[in-house]
Protein backbone atom coordinates (compact mmCIF):
# COMPACT_ATOMS: atom_id res chain seq x y z
CA UNK A 1 0.00 0.00 0.00
CA UNK A 2 1.33 3.44 -0.84
CA UNK A 3 0.44 6.57 1.11
CA UNK A 4 0.06 9.33 -1.50
CA UNK A 5 -1.94 11.95 0.39
CA UNK A 6 -1.16 15.24 -1.46
CA UNK A 7 -2.19 17.42 1.50
CA UNK A 8 0.68 16.28 3.72
CA UNK A 9 3.92 16.61 1.76
CA UNK A 10 6.10 15.68 4.75
CA UNK A 11 4.77 12.13 5.00
CA UNK A 12 7.06 9.35 3.91
CA UNK A 13 5.84 7.05 1.21
CA UNK A 14 5.21 3.68 2.74
CA UNK A 15 5.20 0.58 0.60
CA UNK A 16 4.30 -2.78 1.97
CA UNK A 17 5.36 -5.81 0.05
CA UNK A 18 3.03 -8.70 0.66
CA UNK A 19 4.14 -12.19 -0.18
CA UNK A 20 2.05 -15.27 -0.74
CA UNK A 21 2.01 -17.72 2.17
CA UNK A 22 4.11 -20.87 1.89
CA UNK A 23 2.08 -23.83 0.73
CA UNK A 24 2.26 -27.36 2.11
CA UNK A 25 1.43 -30.72 0.57
CA UNK A 26 -0.70 -33.08 2.65
CA UNK A 27 0.36 -36.65 1.92
CA UNK A 28 -1.14 -40.01 2.89
CA UNK A 29 1.27 -42.88 3.60
CA UNK A 30 0.41 -46.47 2.62
CA UNK A 31 0.30 -49.27 5.18
CA UNK A 32 -0.69 -52.93 5.04
CA UNK A 33 -3.56 -52.69 7.54
CA UNK A 34 -5.83 -49.73 6.77
CA UNK A 35 -8.77 -50.79 4.57
CA UNK A 36 -8.99 -49.10 1.19
CA UNK A 37 -12.59 -48.07 1.96
CA UNK A 38 -11.39 -46.16 5.03
CA UNK A 39 -8.81 -44.26 2.94
CA UNK A 40 -11.55 -43.30 0.48
CA UNK A 41 -13.73 -42.17 3.40
CA UNK A 42 -10.89 -39.96 4.71
CA UNK A 43 -10.34 -38.37 1.31
CA UNK A 44 -14.04 -37.61 0.85
CA UNK A 45 -14.56 -36.46 4.45
CA UNK A 46 -11.49 -34.24 4.98
CA UNK A 47 -10.33 -33.30 1.48
CA UNK A 48 -13.70 -32.82 -0.28
CA UNK A 49 -12.84 -35.35 -2.97
CA UNK A 50 -15.49 -37.09 -5.04
CA UNK A 51 -15.66 -40.88 -4.74
CA UNK A 52 -13.95 -41.17 -8.13
CA UNK A 53 -11.10 -38.81 -7.15
CA UNK A 54 -10.74 -40.51 -3.77
CA UNK A 55 -10.49 -43.94 -5.40
CA UNK A 56 -7.81 -42.70 -7.80
CA UNK A 57 -5.75 -41.24 -4.95
CA UNK A 58 -6.25 -44.37 -2.83
CA UNK A 59 -5.00 -46.61 -5.67
CA UNK A 60 -2.01 -44.29 -6.18
CA UNK A 61 -1.18 -44.46 -2.45
CA UNK A 62 -1.53 -48.25 -2.50
CA UNK A 63 0.69 -48.70 -5.57
CA UNK A 64 3.30 -46.02 -4.87
CA UNK A 65 3.52 -45.90 -1.08
CA UNK A 66 2.18 -42.37 -0.70
CA UNK A 67 -0.09 -39.90 -2.42
CA UNK A 68 -0.93 -36.20 -2.48
CA UNK A 69 -4.28 -35.23 -0.96
CA UNK A 70 -3.99 -31.48 -1.51
CA UNK A 71 -1.86 -28.36 -1.18
CA UNK A 72 -2.77 -25.81 1.50
CA UNK A 73 -1.38 -22.94 3.59
CA UNK A 74 0.42 -24.12 6.74
CA UNK A 75 -2.46 -23.77 9.21
CA UNK A 76 -4.95 -25.59 7.01
CA UNK A 77 -2.48 -28.36 6.13
CA UNK A 78 -1.62 -28.86 9.79
CA UNK A 79 -5.30 -29.04 10.72
CA UNK A 80 -6.04 -31.60 8.00
CA UNK A 81 -3.11 -33.80 9.09
CA UNK A 82 -4.36 -33.71 12.70
CA UNK A 83 -7.94 -34.46 11.64
CA UNK A 84 -6.84 -37.49 9.60
CA UNK A 85 -4.56 -38.79 12.34
CA UNK A 86 -7.22 -38.38 15.06
CA UNK A 87 -9.92 -39.98 12.88
CA UNK A 88 -7.61 -42.91 12.09
CA UNK A 89 -6.76 -43.50 15.74
CA UNK A 90 -10.42 -43.18 16.76
CA UNK A 91 -11.30 -45.88 14.22
CA UNK A 92 -8.39 -48.16 15.12
CA UNK A 93 -6.40 -47.74 11.91
CA UNK A 94 -2.67 -47.01 11.59
CA UNK A 95 -3.13 -44.66 8.59
CA UNK A 96 -0.40 -42.00 8.58
CA UNK A 97 -0.59 -38.52 7.12
CA UNK A 98 2.13 -35.89 6.86
CA UNK A 99 2.76 -32.46 5.43
CA UNK A 100 5.75 -31.21 3.45
CA UNK A 101 6.60 -27.76 2.17
CA UNK A 102 5.58 -27.46 -1.47
CA UNK A 103 8.55 -26.86 -3.75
Amino acid sequence: MTNTNPENKNETLIREKLSKPSMYEVILINDDYTPMEFVVDVLVRYFSKTNEQANEIMIHVHQNGSGLCGIYPFDIAETKVMQVMNYSIKNGHPLQCKMEKNR
